[in-house]
C-alpha cells in the first residue's frame, strides 16, 4: 500500500471514530472528501506503476541503442582499417590507380600497375596510422 493510501485510510479511520453521521451536511462533505482523496491516491498509484514500466522500457531501449552503437562503430573501425588507399598515376601508361593495402608489394615501396603490369615506386604521403607505422619501421 502506498503512502497516500495509508494516509487516506488513517483519515477514514478518524472519521469513523468520530462517528460522523451521513444525516448532517458536514458528515456528507467529509465522507465525499475522503472518497475523492481515495480516488486521488489510487490515481497516483497507477501513475507510479506506469512510470516504473516506462522507466524500465527506456532502460531497455538505452541498452539496445548502446549495443547498436557498439556494433556500428566496430564495423566502421574495421572498414577504416581495411580500406587505406591513395591514388597514383602510372608513369608508364598514365593510368590513375586507386591503391589499397592488397596491391602493395611486401617491401611496401612498389605496386604493379593493373593496366601495363609494370612496377611503380610509391611515395607515401597519407595520414593513416598503418602507413605512418611503415615509414617509422623503415627508418
Amino acid at each position: 500500500m502506498s503512502y497516500l493510501k495509508e494516509r487516506v485510510a488513517y483519515l477514514r479511520g478518524l472519521a469513523e471514530g468520530m462517528q460522523l453521521s451521513d444525516s448532517t451536511n458536514e458528515g456528507k462533505l467529509l465522507k465525499a472528501m475522503l472518497e475523492v482523496m481515495d480516488d486521488f491516491a489510487l490515481a497516483v498509484d497507477d501513475i507510479e506503476e506506469v512510470q516504473e514500466q516506462l522507466s524500465e522500457q527506456v532502460d531497455n531501449i538505452d541498452e539496445d541503442l548502446a549495443e547498436i552503437e557498439r556494433v556500428i562503430f566496430e564495423e566502421e573501425e574495421q572498414e577504416d582499417d581495411d580500406f587505406c588507399f591513395t591514388e597514383v598515376e602510372c608513369p608508364y601508361c598514365n593510368e590513375t590507380i586507386s591503391v589499397d593495402k592488397d596491391m602493395i608489394d611486401d617491401d611496401g615501396e612498389t605496386i604493379e600497375c593493373p593496366s601495363c603490369h609494370k612496377k611503380i615506386e610509391l611515395e607515401w604521403d597519407c595520414g593513416c596510422e598503418d602507413c605512418c607505422d611503415n615509414d617509422h619501421d623503415e627508418e
